[in-house]
């Protein structure tokens, strides 16, 4: 009980201190949120991109269309050229053949273009190949399936070869390169709110040297001394990151009426969810301990000296 009264008093202290230069308290906030908001907004987006980008298949497809004027016996037939192209080069893959008229009818359930599509008169989609590849992960990969490109392309009837999984590829080492810039720009706007707390409290000791020097005389110990501000910095941290939160939360009402429009040129529903609570109680608990050791580091430091 008397730990807890301690700590109770070093808040309410704490507490007392920031309400009597509330100025000063929110333009230290307001310093601080600006730092926050921006990993915030980009850890946002990224758990917002990387449900998405799991879903998507990375093992490449190969689609393989054949000319207008092969007949659909040699089109059938191609299949065990393909397969014996793909054993020549050690791949394995499902190769999967589309009539000409399958692909058109899908086009028109997907498309909605039925009426476009019956101006056309004659069906202007050829037949095809789909080469669903497996175990190619990573570069030295890539350049094979290019190999087999090429080689595919050489056989007679083919009239063109699209490797139509390149892109997830890009995208994946997308996504990690921003993670990696996320976690440059957290540690150094971290930095940036350690010495904004820092030099926050530093003030708060030097106004506060009488008071000390009167404590001390009183026979207070350092612990009892550094609390106070231990719970001055968390305070700030909190109350920063709370409306570093909040900033994040109000942009993406904007932002999702933009990417609504975008998405719905494919078809797609996307838009960017708001941090779940369990983001927020993280996001939270990494601003309070960032203003924590600002205010350890400025304590020890400064009262060190005064001592």
């Amino acid at each position: 009980m008397n730990w807890l009264r301690q700590h109770f008093f070093a808040f309410a202290d704490a507490f007392h201190h920031l309400l009597r230069s509330p100025g000063n308290f929110i333009l230290n906030v307001l310093v601080v949120s600006i730092a926050l908001a921006l990993p915030f907004a980009g850890l946002t987006v990224l758990e917002n991109v990387r449900p998405v980008s799991e879903q998507l298949a990375v093992e490449p497809e190969i689609s393989i269309f054949l000319k207008m004027d092969v007949s659909r016996e040699k089109a059938i037939a191609l299949a065990g050229n393909i397969r014996a192209v793909l054993a020549d080069n050690g791949s394995a893959a499902r190769v999967n053949f589309t009539p000409r008229e399958k692909a058109f009818d899908t086009l028109k359930s997907k498309t909605g273009l039925n009426d476009v599509l019956a101006t056309l008169g004659a069906n202007p989609l050829p037949d095809s190949y789909v080469l669903k590849m497996s175990g190619f992960q990573d570069a030295m990969d890539a350049t094979r399936v290019d190999d087999i490109a090429q080689k595919l392309k050489a056989m007679p009837g083919v009239d063109t070869v699209q490797i139509d999984s390149a892109w997830v590829k890009r995208l994946a080492a997308l996504l990690r390169i921003l993670r990696l810039v996320l976690l440059f720009l957290g540690i150094t706007l971290g930095a940036v709110v350690v010495a904004v707390v820092f030099n926050t409290i530093r003030l708060q000791v030097m106004t506060q040297y009488e008071e000390i020097e009167v404590s001390r005389l009183l026979g207070a110990t350092n612990a009892f001394i550094h609390r106070p501000f231990y719970y001055t910095g968390a305070l700030l941290g909190v109350c920063a990151g709370g409306v570093a939160l909040g900033l994040v939360v109000l942009a993406l009402q904007p932002l999702n009426l933009a990417i609504t429009d975008f998405a719905r040129l494919y078809a797609s529903e996307f838009r960017l969810a708001p941090p779940s609570l369990s983001a927020i109680g993280f996001l939270l608990g990494v601003s309070a301990l960032l203003g924590l050791i600002g205010a350890m580091l400025s304590v020890k430091r400064h009262l060190s000296r005064l001592a």
